[in-house]
């Protein structure tokens, strides 16, 4: 009797900010390019910077712009800028701004959701009803000054049984080493990487992208 294999594992390479990591994202199969607006971030690009990255992607990967309780203003000027296939929505939006969001963009929306506990599970009902897809990261610690891309795992176990959307997403201190034993532990089918393929916060290597992709997408 044939068994259909998996399908294969979707990848985000978030935090880009130049052409040549870019380039090694797109080389080694990403399936999410990820690029952050967040001044505070190390990860942080100029809107007229995202938007010669998004160009250089755009057919050969959906490109995602990562923004931090965006404004009205400041979410206008990114749709205008990067043009997203996606908007990534990681601070404290309330379900309600993000179905405005999602409403006003005319794009779809992945929302971010830290997790420290369980009990950090019950937020995800309300947000799964009118976000496109979810993001699990660690919760940031009460001392960080971002609200992700702190090299941070949860506990994976948390998700055990638990009822989670299609197309969830993985994320949070996510590396080559680690990524095939969050797969197989959560069962999920997507991941988002940042710190993982980094020398140093905001420094993407490519060689440790190709390692993660390949990772991830390796027979479980």
């Amino acid at each position: 009797m044939a068994f259909e294999s998996a399908p294969p594992t979707r990848v985000k390479i978030c935090g880009l900010s130049t052409e040549e990591t870019l380039t090694a994202a797109l080389e080694a199969g990403a399936d999410w390019i990820g690029l952050v607006h967040f001044p505070r971030s190390p990860r942080h690009v100029a809107l007229d910077r995202a938007a010669a990255l998004s160009a250089h992607a755009r057919g050969r990967a959906e490109r995602v712009i990562l923004l931090v309780d965006p404004d009205d203003a400041l979410l206008a000027a990114a749709l205008d800028a990067v043009d997203p296939d996606l908007i990534q929505l990681h601070g404290r939006e309330s379900p309600e701004r993000v179905a405005a969001i999602r409403a006003r963009s005319g794009r779809p929306v992945m929302k971010a959701i830290g997790i420290a506990t369980p009990a950090d599970l019950a937020f995800l009902p309300a947000y799964a009803a009118i976000a496109d897809r979810i993001l699990l990261d660690a919760k940031a610690p009460p001392e960080a000054t971002l609200p992700g891309g702190n090299g941070r795992c949860f506990d994976w176990d948390i998700l055990r049984g638990a009822a989670l959307p299609s197309g969830t997403m993985l994320s949070g201190g996510l590396d080559s080493d680690n990524v095939a034993d969050a797969l197989g532990r959560t069962g999920l089918g997507a991941v988002d990487v940042s710190s993982g393929v980094e020398t140093a916060p905001g420094a993407k290597d490519p060689a440790k992208i190709a390692a993660f992709v390949a990772a991830a997408r390796r027979p479980r």
